[in-house]
């Protein structure tokens, strides 16, 4: 490798003036068999001699790859690669999550070309978004884990590396062990979080907290419901909103018995009308349930019972106002409710989002869409949520109202992610069809 210089100097001093000096690499005819202008033979060495020295050592000879398992799943049509590779891009990044776990229900594989793509997004996900890595896993199969043993990058889809990430690795690696345990063994994970949790750190125990809120279920309540005392203010709102979206826990037992106390149903010469009764102010009971309302809140720019109204009826169970008026939801949302009603809209959409609950999502976005159009930046910002929480049929051709002309910009992309998550869906479900 010491004909670096003399390449650099005879670049330097041009070929007209200077030799070509010869390369010591194997296969390289001798200087003196080189065709073709000298100055593109300098160029030409000096690539192949910049690349020899970027691979610190000379050409030899090398072991095949150990060849990949065979995946028996069937590949997912061109239609859904497209569809994954626009989501790679970012186009609607968020259903992601949702392509990858609905492809592999189905027992399909994505295209082994953007498997490295999807590695290396599971890799950086982190603790924004700790479940990607094992749907990456999941979804990409023997290929996923023939790549991860060539590259230590991409080790997370490895089993056997999954025990050591609780004991020695990052939050986000943490997050993710937590979570896959949670859905291979609930048990065991509670366990591990009611043992850790005295030791833990206010970020740790709201991590906890936000796993937990993935999938809970009544065995969780104990333990959110303990949470509701922590020192930790995020905590404890955190450990309020999963518990309120718990059925039948005593949290939203709480909500319900405050909910039916504000709001009534009351039946006038104009018909049935929604009616507001302030019972209370926010006291201490209210504000260990989660009802905290304050500067930076969504409901801050409202009055303070207009705020209180709002994240009641975010943490009150939707059967509640189907119990209690006798009316399905899309017939309570159409009702009207004069100046509660902006606030009543964000309360119901974010019960709808916590609950997952597809038929209050459907009337709330029919009722922005063909009734009271959206008139606050926090309503138009929760309709996108709304969208992808509803059944995606709602994405079909004709079946929801088009938007008018002057619809804001938030509302045409609602609308259009919608209609690419139904097609993405449909793409999937057809592909399964025809494996």
């Amino acid at each position: 490798m010491n004909t670096w210089h003399e390449l650099v100097t005879a670049s330097l001093i041009g070929t007209e003036r200077a030799v070509v000096p010869a390369v010591a690499i194997p296969g390289l005819p001798p200087a003196g068999e080189a065709a073709g202008d000298p100055a593109a033979v300098l160029l030409d060495r000096a690539a192949l001699l910049t690349a020899a020295r970027r691979a610190g050592r000379r050409p030899d000879h090398a072991e095949p790859l150990p060849v990949a398992e065979p995946d028996p799943r069937p590949a997912v049509s061109p239609a859904a690669a497209r569809r994954l590779t626009a989501l790679l891009a970012g186009m609607h990044p968020d259903l992601l999550n949702e392509w990858l776990a609905v492809a592999a229900a189905h027992g399909l594989r994505p295209p082994p070309q953007l498997l490295p793509v999807l590695l290396d997004r599971a890799r950086h996900a982190g603790a924004a978004d700790p479940g990607l890595p094992r749907l990456v896993a999941d979804a990409g199969g023997p290929r996923a884990r023939w790549l991860a043993a060539l590259n230590p990058d991409w080790s997370f889809v490895l089993a056997d590396t999954a025990d050591k990430a609780w004991r020695l690795g990052t939050a986000g690696q943490r997050r993710a062990y937590l979570t896959a345990l949670r859905g291979r063994d609930p048990g065991a994970a509670r366990k591990l979080i009611a043992d850790s949790w005295a030791a833990a750190d206010p970020q740790e125990r709201l991590m906890f907290v936000n796993v937990m809120a993935e999938s809970p279920g009544p065995a969780d309540e104990p333990l959110l419901e303990a949470a509701l005392d922590d020192e930790a203010a995020w905590v404890r709102k955190m450990a309020a909103d999963v518990l309120a979206a718990l059925p039948g826990s005593a949290v939203s037992r709480r909500m319900a018995e405050r909910a039916v106390r504000w709001l009534r149903l009351e039946h006038g010469e104009r018909g049935p009308r929604l009616v507001v009764v302030v019972s209370a102010e926010c006291d201490a009971a209210m504000r260990r349930d989660g009802i905290t309302p304050g500067p930076g809140h969504p409901a801050a720019r409202l009055s303070d019972q207009a705020g209180l109204l709002l994240e009641i009826a975010a943490r009150t169970p939707l059967r509640t106002w189907t119990r209690e008026f006798g009316l399905t939801a899309a017939q309570i949302v159409a009702l009207p409710a004069g100046d509660w009603g902006p606030p009543l809209f964000m309360g119901w959409s974010g019960a709808a989002l916590r609950q997952g609950d597809g038929e209050w999502a459907a009337a709330l976005i029919n009722r922005a869409l063909a009734g009271r159009p959206p008139v606050t930046v926090a309503e138009l910002a929760v309709l996108p949520q709304l969208m992808r929480r509803a059944d995606p049929l709602l994405g079909a051709p004709g079946v929801l109202s088009r938007p008018g002309p002057q619809a804001p910009p938030l509302l045409l992309n609602a609308m259009a992610a919608l209609r690419f998550r139904y097609e993405m869906l449909k793409e999937l479900a057809d592909d399964h069809g025809n494996g």
